[in-house]
């Protein structure tokens, strides 16, 4: 039933009296008497990860919060490794884990950032120059500690973004709307892309990915050395040193994450800016985004008129899996700060391209350069016929065959939940020649690669799939906490960075998709997106308070539907849920589940229970927020009705006590000033 949050039974345990304020909430009535499968194997995976994560501290950090790491970096790589063992602790935190997850995360981004100052990586707490491919990874655990505690982190995220929107600390040239540099960073003085005068190299890379500039060296022509060879010295500095690179789009996403923060609107003026010119370059390239731009601001000016061939672009090393997702968190970065969703058109335009030169075929007779990742993510379907698209573009045209990797087209139609999105992700499906609703137990290191049996739970053809993801979930913990006793004790050498990442036994996908219907994070430099996010009306922190669990079962704005279970059998839980990941989404109304009879008790003398009588009211909102009570052993669907990206995005909470944060403070109850 509705009610007004200051309509409290006098002892009824229920949230604090200073608890949140919110223009509108419902109380739920129906009676839990058989707890849902999927709401237990939620609560179960909390209660694992809990466990894991501290033994994943125990076992490879010190007091300080530093990876246990004695060695020396010897290239510019390496600092994506360190940060990315943590990049979903505070995700997780934000999700409902537990109360010192997030302390805990901030410990080790202050522990791995001295770490990593002491080994020469960093300047001023941020990287000194490398590429945003790996600068993406590195930054997604900034990102989800600005998203869980801004008060602490905003001042030290906008000084980020100033390396870029400041035109005086040499990263940018706003007259040409070009990053300077392929590396770059907070030390305007590292050069090209590498100390020494060939580009760190080994002969497994050249046999995976070919090399740079092939077409410099001729074919008749002895191969060098590698440490002679032009493609991998004074030809690579000259040609891909310097000048902008498509890939270097994702440090939209820490632009975004200062305008987010504070509301400035020079911030917003560089996205639009910056991927503006980004977006034109596209067009003037027949709709293919361009992957190089000269110190001149054009098009190929220092690859002889070629688009392609520049730094983590289209021919070398991954292609579309670098440049689709950094052009993607840009486009996204730039609708967000707009309203404009055309910037998505540089994206949807590309990969439609890449889509018109698939080819159907099964993975053993591709020619990918990514066999790893696929053949954990597909197993026994490397035999199966399916769409495989081109990867990367030379001089000899589209080659390096792959699935077709969803999150991308997923973060789209997330965004817009517009038909053509829609139909391109079913056109997909109809052209895979596996089950989109299977589920495997593999983990990729982007800690995703569910898209398609979630878009098939979604499209309403698999409710099974929450248990599956869940038991799925709990696998791979399970076998990261294996993997962490094989190696806790190992002395980490150099090449074995990877194995912090490739450790950590916390694992956020199948949360993320069920309970704020959202994908997870692209995970070069994205920030986070969501129908639906909550707070812990008693705790006053957000996720998902003890005991409770949620699952989001539709995400069309006009049914975005919601299932809270309260399993405690004597403690109510209150739960302010917010609309959008950034309180960005109007609840235009709620419709809810209510159980007004309770005559299913039955008699005194009766042995049984009767079937609770489950009636629909509706009500009006208005609000980006929505408390809901729920009394102990209650479950209650909600159907919202949400209007998209009605307000200014902001990290502001729904607790009035807590200090303005973002362009929306200053109001309460939900509401956001624009």
């Amino acid at each position: 039933m509705p009610f007004s949050p200051a309509d409290r039974s006098a002892g009824e345990d229920t949230a604090s009296p200073d608890g949140p304020v919110s223009s509108a909430g419902v109380r739920a009535s129906v009676p839990l008497l058989e707890p849902p499968g999927w709401a237990l194997a939620q609560r179960a995976l909390f209660d694992l990860l809990d466990h894991a994560w501290r033994r994943f501290e125990r076992d490879f950090t010190g007091p300080d919060g530093s990876l246990n790491y004695n060695g020396r970096l010897t290239t510019r790589d390496g600092v994506d490794d360190f940060y990315e063992a943590f990049f979903n602790w505070p995700q997780l935190y934000l999700l409902g884990g537990a109360d010192d997850l997030l302390p805990a995360g901030e410990r080790h981004w202050e522990g791995v950032t001295r770490q990593l100052t002491e080994l020469g990586m960093l300047k001023d707490e941020f990287e000194r120059g490398y590429d945003w491919f790996h600068q993406g990874e590195s930054l997604l655990l900034l990102y989800f500690l600005c998203m869980a505690a801004p008060e602490r982190w905003s001042q030290r995220a906008v000084r980020f973004a100033e390396l870029y929107v400041d035109p005086t600390k040499g990263n940018y040239d706003p007259d040409h709307r070009i990053i300077r540099r392929p590396h770059n960073g907070s030390d305007p003085e590292r050069r090209g892309l590498s100390e020494t005068d060939s580009y760190p190299w080994l002969p497994k890379e050249a046999e995976l990915y070919g090399f740079p500039l092939d077409w410099i060296q001729p074919a008749d022509t002895p191969v060098p050395p590698l440490s002679a060879d032009p493609r991998l010295g004074s030809q690579m500095r000259e040609r891909m040193g310097s000048g902008d690179t498509a890939v270097n789009l994702a440090a939209a996403g820490l632009i975004l994450n200062a305008w987010i923060l504070s509301g400035e609107a020079r911030y917003r003026d560089w996205i639009v800016e910056y991927v503006g010119a980004w977006r034109e370059r596209t067009k003037a390239n027949g709709d293919v985004i361009p992957d190089n731009v000269g110190p001149d601001g054009v098009v190929g000016g220092l690859l002889e008129g070629r688009w392609y061939g520049g730094h983590y672009g289209w021919s070398w090393p991954h292609g579309w899996h670098s440049v689709g997702h950094a052009a993607c968190v840009a486009a996204l970065a730039a609708a967000t700060v707009t309203g404009d969703d055309d910037y998505l058109s540089m994206v949807t335009t590309s990969l439609d391209t890449l889509l018109g030169h698939g080819k159907v075929m099964p993975f053993t007779e591709a020619d990918s350069s990514l066999p790893a990742k696929w053949l954990a993510q597909l197993g026994p379907g490397i035999h199966t016929p399916t769409l495989h698209i081109p990867f990367r573009h030379n001089d000899s045209g589209w080659f390096d065959h792959n699935p077709v990797t969803p999150a991308v087209p997923v973060a789209l139609w997330h965004h817009t939940a517009a038909p053509a999105d829609r139909a391109r992700l079913e056109g997909l499906r109809d052209t895979s020649g596996f089950d989109w609703r299977s589920v495997r137990a593999f983990r990729a290191k982007e800690e995703s690669g569910h898209e398609e049996a979630w878009f098939a739970f979604l499209a309403g053809d698999d409710p099974g799939y929450p248990e599956r993801i869940l038991a799925a979930a709990q696998a791979q913990v399970r076998h990261r906490l294996a993997r962490m006793d094989r190696y806790r004790d190992l002395e980490v050498a150099e090449e074995d960075i990877h194995v912090w990442q490739q450790s950590n036994p916390v694992v956020t996908e199948a949360l993320v998709q069920l309970t704020w219907g959202g994908p997870q994070v692209l995970y070069n430099g994205g920030l986070q997106q969501a129908r639906v996010r909550y707070y812990d009306g008693e705790a006053r922190r957000a996720g998902l308070p003890p005991e409770v669990a949620a699952l989001v079962t539709s995400i069309a704005p006009e049914a975005t539907v919601v299932e809270l279970v309260n399993l405690s059998a004597d403690r109510a839980r209150t739960v302010v849920v917010q609309a959008g990941a950034f309180a960005e989404h109007t609840i235009a109304s709620v419709r809810h589940t209510t159980c007004e009879d309770d005559s299913w008790v039955g008699d005194m003398y009766d042995y049984g229970h009767g079937e609770p009588t489950v009636t629909e009211t509706e009500a009006p909102v208005g609000s980006n927020l929505l408390t809901v009570v729920l009394p102990a052993s209650t479950r209650i669907r909600l159907t919202l009705r949400l209007n998209l990206r009605t307000r200014t995005p902001s990290y502001r909470t729904p607790f009035p006590a807590d200090a303005p944060v973002g362009p929306g403070a200053g109001l309460l109850g939900g509401e956001v000033a624009e």
